[in-house]
């Protein structure tokens, strides 16, 4: 699976950058058929102190998956959204 992170006006760390693959490659073992994913991290300028943005688009063959999620840090985000597409290769797999 290739996996691309676009950290969107700000320098990931290898830290961050680490954990948003590992979540990914954990989706492997629910479906082996996901070829690739774009992950988008962002900070959006808000008075929340959720203003963590995680959007992590997916292909499976003959289906596109996507999630997005606040938070407020990038790592709840991730968990969130690692979840959510958990859930939508379960229903895809099934």
């Amino acid at each position: 699976m290739q996996i691309q992170i676009h950290s969107i006006h700000f320098d990931a760390d290898s830290a961050l950058l680490d954990f948003v693959t590992a979540k990914l490659e954990k989706l492997l073992t629910f479906n082996n058929e996901i070829q690739n994913c774009e992950v988008f991290l962002r900070v959006e300028k808000s008075d929340s102190r959720e203003n963590k943005v995680v959007e992590v688009k997916a292909h499976v063959p003959g289906k596109d998956l996507f999630a997005k999620r606040h938070a407020v840090s990038f790592e709840a985000a991730m968990d969130e959204v690692a979840e959510a597409l958990r859930r939508q290769v379960m229903k895809v797999h099934a």
